[in-house]
């Protein structure tokens, strides 16, 4: 498992959140983009860098930018690095055809990683903060579906940091 610096706040429900300096900090090295697909239907396919590719999941509705808001998340094929910055037409015929532009990008932080379960922290222009994904058990399905989220600790953490910067 990966862990990033962690901070104990007594009255969060986890009892550690990742701390708003961590959370502040634009010092991720690792891909993340979300592509917004004209396909067939219009959905949202998040990419992460991992192992030298891109792990990607068709969203159906918009991403969360707040806490409250979980999606479902379809597992889909890895794609190779360099995808990250594709935006352009897929030609009818060709697999996902239809046109795909960049929706947000940045990078993210993994924070902790599990074969059921990622946290992690993303440094993007839309989507900040800590964000879940958890593996859902779906036996009948050959589909790896996940729910996506952001945490809603981090909301607490935003929500101080507001009270904080706004007594200043």
């Amino acid at each position: 498992m990966l862990f990033a610096s962690l901070t104990w706040v007594p009255n969060s429900s986890l009892g550690l959140t990742v701390s708003q300096e961590k959370i502040n900090s634009s010092n991720y090295s690792l891909v993340y983009v979300i592509q917004k697909h004209y396909a067939s239907h219009l959905h949202y396919d998040l990419r992460l860098e991992e192992n030298g590719v891109l792990k990607s999941w068709a969203i159906p509705k918009r991403p969360p930018k707040i806490s409250g808001i979980k999606r479902l998340a379809v597992e889909v094929e890895d794609h190779p690095l360099g995808y990250e910055n594709f935006e352009g037409s897929i030609p009818e015929g060709e697999y996902g055809a239809g046109r795909v532009e960049i929706w947000d990008k940045g990078s993210y932080e993994p924070i902790n990683i599990s074969e059921n379960k990622k946290e992690i922290l993303i440094n993007g222009q839309k989507l900040k903060g800590l964000y879940t994904f958890v593996r859902l058990k779906n036996q009948s399905s050959k589909e790896k579906l996940w729910l996506f989220f952001k945490n809603k600790q981090q909301k607490k953490a935003e929500q101080e940091n507001d009270k904080t910067i706004g007594s200043k």
